[in-house]
């Protein structure tokens, strides 16, 4: 029998092996049909330039691919499918039985949360590439998250019988039926957090964090093939982080930040009353670096609208500490060690609350 510690760093490990060996025939893909935007830059929300961000990255936005999440779900679903196939062909071996963590009471969901994520994500993508950086309109966006989110919000609700919120030391808040659209709230927020991936390598680092912290935390609840799945998703992040450090060879983008925050809600969830735990109320410790971004975001927006005047140089606040003049080394490690530092405070909060 293996130990539990191993049944979550093979697949992990075997994740991060099969990203490395996948990335070159991707990269070969995205460099040949030249899959970034063919016009660079951005306009603001009023029509105007976004003068900073064009000035930070327009130009790396005509030379560096998109869709380099396909590394990460690819390899993560690659992983999946082997042990899976392995588990089938030989159905006596107890050792592809205990990796295999393909499950329905713990990793359907989050599985197919980021199949249905990656898909969406790369036909964004794809019209952002092919219509002169002209993705799915955002409205459209939020509304097919909002509409995927509720469905799933509805899941826990109806299937899974989920209706409270548990709170620290044994208490919990009883939603009933707005449990769902508390869900597509926390969804939505993580999806806004996708606009992290605008420098290279900080996106991949702080998710890997977050998602390690997720993997202890399923891990001290005894939800071992959702840790599991965590820990292969932190393979496949760290198999695209070895090629998103500066020089990027490809960016993240909408296919891999909308499959990567799908999934990561649904392990938020799971990991709270379905666990008896507080994935939820940990949400804001993990992943404090995401929402910081979003809050950024928000903060400019109202900031503008009441003062006339922008309260960052841009938004959001990465880019404003380029703008300022950080390097954006400094600004990625600085968030990488602020990330890692955060994932590790949630475990250590976990196994006291």
């Amino acid at each position: 029998m293996l130990p539990s510690i191993l049944r979550i760093f093979i697949p992990a490990i075997l994740s991060f092996v099969i990203g490395i060996l996948i990335t070159p025939i991707i990269t070969h893909f995205l460099y040949k049909y030249k899959a970034w935007k063919k016009v660079g830059g951005k306009t603001t929300m009023y029509g105007s330039s976004a003068q900073e961000f064009n000035r930070l990255k327009g130009e790396e936005e005509t030379k560096t691919p998109r869709m380099g999440g396909i590394v990460i779900w690819g390899s993560v679903l690659i992983t999946i499918s082997i042990i899976y196939i392995l588990t089938k062909l030989f159905p006596y071996s107890a050792l592809f039985e205990e990796l295999n963590y393909l499950s329905r009471s713990q990793t359907l969901i989050p599985v197919g949360g980021m199949i249905i994520g990656a898909i969406f994500g790369l036909l964004n993508d794809f019209y952002d590439i092919t219509q002169n950086g002209k993705g799915i309109r955002l409205k459209v966006r939020l509304l097919l998250i909002s509409v995927l989110s509720a469905t799933l919000g509805w899941w826990f609700y109806e299937k899974l019988e989920v209706t409270t919120v548990n709170l620290p030391f044994d208490n919990s808040l009883e939603l009933g039926v707005f449990i769902i659209p508390f869900f597509v709230f926390i969804t939505l927020t993580l999806y806004a957090s996708g606009v992290i991936d605008g420098i290279d390598g900080l996106s991949g680092g702080v998710f890997a964090s977050i998602f390690s912290a997720y993997t202890a935390i399923a891990f001290i609840q005894n939800q071992f093939e959702l840790a599991i799945f965590s820990a292969t998703v932190v393979g496949g992040i760290l198999a695209f982080l070895w090629f998103n450090i500066p020089p990027a060879r490809f960016w993240m983008t909408e296919t891999g930040s909308m499959a990567l925050t799908l999934s990561l809600s649904i392990i938020v969830f799971m990991t709270d009353s379905l666990g008896e735990g507080n994935g939820i109320v940990l949400l804001p410790i993990a992943g404090l670096p995401l929402l910081v971004t979003v809050a950024s975001n928000v903060l400019q927006l109202l900031f503008r609208r009441f003062t006339g005047k922008k309260l960052f140089k841009i938004a959001p606040l990465h880019h404003h500490f380029e703008a300022v003049g950080w390097p954006s080394y400094k600004v990625t490690m600085r968030y990488w060690i602020i990330s890692i530092f955060c994932a590790v405070l949630s475990v250590i909060i976990a196994t006291i609350i």
